[in-house]
């Protein structure tokens, strides 16, 4: 048999040379079933052929990762249609997951979408979407225009579900009064005739409940089981069963042998279900139809010298734009003319407006409170801060909580295993108690009160309407992994330098100590940080400023991590920084440390100066603490939670600042590439730990906690190495993440504990006999709606 050879092609990321290139082909080669592998290192891209009996594409992109590069995948969101369960969802889920190319799919049925990453040189979009409709579903990708469109589609269905739900009742609300009549001991007339319970129940089954047969239809054909197989059976079983004695019993006795009733209720009340879940899943993406209705919907622009009003779809970079009061902004930019005050709160979730003069940012669906301005457009359409804001919910939104593998490891063989109990509840009857209509109907209350939408839907819901919440509130989560981990979270660490402070500080101090005056001093300083881009750096620099001393450009500049900076400076070697650098140069501080003990027991940061060789003074810097900092710090401390200051001051100054606040537990001195280390070792104490930064000079940190929470700027909405962003650098953000976190959580389990107590006490009730079928129909069409609901109440959510 001739061996299959198939070709990929993967773009690679961080080869620095040819010799890196060489590596990933040795090692690639060395693979069982490659049979070919060339690595370009000016295009970045590696072709491969390999046999995929032996290795898997996914094999491959682990080894190159393995080998220390990695392999850049595309990500496509897709839209889906058909679903009509939680076992939809774990089918379509593993299918994609099995389509070579695709590295991670994560399907999510509340929000109907499928997000899945895969290597265009293996695979495309086409393909995918052909995947998934081979199975019986239908997809399409999610562009920025197809929010509306899923809005119109989501309200057709509604619409469709509406009708179906309306001419189905008229159908069976005679069906249900002849059942009625009859338990009650009256006539039912005509109601009772089989030819005409016939003719109703009819296009019932086979009309409004076409949709359940043709989702079953397509399930079994491709070997799986899903909702509609359980109700298309039941159903089936009950109107058949009918249909036989409306043939084979004779007319005076066939009263007790009909059960059109059961199945037409049946499909009736599981369709309006299936009506009212639509809606409530409508409103958990409310938040991002919110998002988007906040965006202008034109723009006033200058172009050729005149004021022209036009879309804001049709602003371009560079345009200038004009701001009147009320107004909102229509794209970011930068202000060229005018100041205002500018009402954030859609961004932060803080309601004080903020000054804006030339040169500040501003960002797009803001609104301006006072004055008119122009402002040059600096990001428009998909890069504007909203758009990103949008896109980082969305995101959240698709993805999955660790919490809910259980629901959907239990989604992926439930179908089967009620087929089985209801085989075995008809058997147990038929012939231990001898009776085959008794056994029918059990087996057919089986089939349809187990609910695998309750579990599917439990935990989705949930986390949309919490990621949307936290948005609200200025609060960006990027998964519902970061929501789920959030809520166990033992040990907080803050960074000192702009999250505990406001990371403004200014010079308080300047002590001569050698040859040079203070005004000498603050020169050298200034000029040695000229480069700097530290905040305490920045600080001396606009202090030379304010005194009028004329700067000049170093010769030289190296900032030296975790010591100071070492520049040179008209030929004369300056160093600045802590007693750390003193050391390392050799310049002995004896004759400094009485000033450094006073000046650091007062929370500031004291740097040394030292000019060729010889220490000449001290530049002592402070920063203020935000005023929320301690209200926080008490409140994380009644959650349970223990708080710690990280920062790379020394341990007298940075203890000062931690009583201002109220920290017991500090860690000082700490290097920059030392934070993460730090983080490890609470971790290994077995704290769940979360870091709070800047999201810049904390990276590692971030990426080495449980959870990483970085501090906004309020325009940079994607910090890479974050898993929670607050947009307003107010610290309170972090007490909402985590109270919306616990509220979360509370939520999906109350969800997951309904949808399991649902199917264990429902499941043996239906078996025993207890409940009719249209009970179980009634009783499974209002879990999923319940579970929906419930999740709903998260929109109440107050920090």
């Amino acid at each position: 048999m001739p061996e299959t050879v198939n070709k990929a092609t993967l773009n690679i990321k961080g080869m620095s040379c040819a010799a890196c290139a060489a590596r990933i082909e040795k090692g690639l080669a060395k693979m069982a079933g490659v049979r070919q592998a060339n690595v370009n290192l000016a295009t970045e891209k590696a072709s491969i052929a390999y046999d995929p009996k032996e290795v898997t594409v996914l094999e491959i992109v682990q080894k190159i990762r393995d080998l220390g590069y990695d392999v850049l995948a595309d990500r496509v969101e897709l839209g889906l249609k058909n679903m009509t369960c939680a076992a939809c969802a774990a089918r379509i889920e593993k299918v994609l997951s099995r389509t070579p190319g695709v590295l991670k799919a994560t399907v999510n049925f509340a929000a109907e979408t499928a997000s899945v990453e895969y290597l265009s040189g293996v695979t495309d979009v086409k393909n995918l979407i052909k995947v998934i409709q081979n199975i019986g579903y239908d997809a399409y990708e999610k562009t920025e225009m197809d929010r509306d469109r899923e809005r119109q589609e989501r309200e057709r269905e509604i619409r469709a579900l509406s009708r179906l739900v309306v001419i189905s009742a008229i159908l069976t609300a005679p069906l249900l009064l002849s059942m009625i009549f009859m338990a009650l001991g009256w006539h039912p007339g005509i109601l009772a005739n089989p030819w005409f319970q016939l003719a109703l129940a009819t296009p019932v089954q086979f009309g409004i409940g076409y949709r359940y047969y043709r989702g079953a239809y397509h399930n079994l054909k491709n070997g799986t089981a899903n909702m509609d197989v359980l109700v298309a059976l039941g159903t089936s079983a009950a109107y058949f069963y009918s249909l036989y004695n409306v043939f084979t019993v004779p007319m005076e006795e066939i009263h007790h042998h009909l059960y059109f009733e059961g199945a037409a209720v049946i499909i009736t009340l599981i369709t309006l279900g299936k009506y009212l879940e639509a809606i409530a899943k409508g409103r958990t993406s409310e938040a991002i139809r919110k998002l988007m209705g906040l965006q202008a919907k034109t723009a006033r622009v200058i172009r050729d010298g005149q004021e022209l009003e036009i879309p804001v779809e049709q602003v371009e970079i560079g345009d200038i734009v004009i701001v009147r009061p009320g107004e909102k902004i229509p794209v970011d930019g930068v202000i060229v003319e005018g100041y205002s005050s500018v009402d954030e709160s859609m961004l932060t979730g803080e309601s004080v407006p903020v000054e804006k003069k030339v040169g500040d940012e501003v960002v797009g669906a803001t609104i301006n409170k006072t004055g008119t301005f122009k402002f040059k457009a600096t990001k428009v359409g998909k890069d504007t801060v909203l758009a990103q804001i949008v896109k980082l919910v969305e995101e959240a939104q698709g993805s999955k909580a660790p919490i809910q593998k259980l629901a959907d490891r239990i989604s992926g063989v439930f179908v089967p295993s009620v087929i089985a109990v209801a085989l075995i509840t008809f058997a147990v009857w038929r012939i231990i108690y001898g009776d085959f209509t008794e056994g029918l109907i059990n087996a057919v209350a089986v089939l349809v009160i187990a609910c695998p939408c309750a579990l599917g839907l439990a935990t989705p819901t949930s986390v949309m309407v919490g990621t949307g919440k936290g948005a609200e509130y200025g609060v960006l989560i990027k998964g519902g992994e970061h929501l789920e981990r959030a809520h166990r979270i033992t040990a907080i660490v803050l960074d000192k330098t702009g999250t505990i402070t406001k990371g403004n500080p200014e010079v308080t101090d300047i002590i001569a100590l050698g040859n040079l005056q203070k005004e000498e001093i603050l020169w050298f300083a200034a000029v040695a940080e000229r480069n700097s881009e530290h905040p305490l750096g920045e600080a001396i620099v606009n202090r030379a400023k304010e005194e009028g001393l004329e700067l000049t450009d170093p010769e030289s500049f190296e900032a030296i991590p975790g010591h100071g900076i070492h520049a040179r400076i008209k030929n004369r070697e300056v160093y600045l920084g802590n007693r750390r650098l003193m050391q390392v140069i050799n310049v002995p501080v004896e004759r400094a440390e009485d000033f450094l003990e006073n000046l650091e027991s007062e929370g500031k940061t004291a740097m040394m100066i030292a000019v060729d060789g010889n220490l000449e003074g001290i530049v002592a810097v402070a920063d203020t603490v935000k005023e929320s900092s301690r209200e926080v710090i008490e409140e994380l401390k009644k959650m349970g939670i223990e708080v710690w200051m990280i920062t790379g001051d020394n341990e007298r100054t940075a203890r000062a600042i931690a009583r201002q606040v109220g920290i017991e537990n500090v860690l000082a001195e700490v290097l920059p590439e030392h934070k993460a280390k730090e983080l490890e070792k609470l971790k290994e104490q077995g704290k769940i730990t979360a870091m709070v930064g800047d999201g810049i000079n904390d990276a590692p940190a971030l990426a080495a906690a449980d959870v990483g929470i970085a501090i906004g700027t309020g325009t940079d909405v994607a910090i890479e190495a974050a898993d929670i962003t607050l947009m307003s650098g107010d610290l309170k953000g972090i007490v909402t993440a985590i109270k919306l976190s616990r509220a979360t959580m509370r939520n999906i389990k109350q969800n997951l504990f309904w949808a399991f107590i649902y199917n264990t006490l429902g499941i043996p009730f239906a078996a025993l006999g207890y409940l009719s079928p249209a009970i179980a129909g009634a009783a499974m069409a209002f879990s999923s709606v319940s579970v929906v609901s419930n999740a709903l109440r998260l929109r109440r959510f107050k920090p």
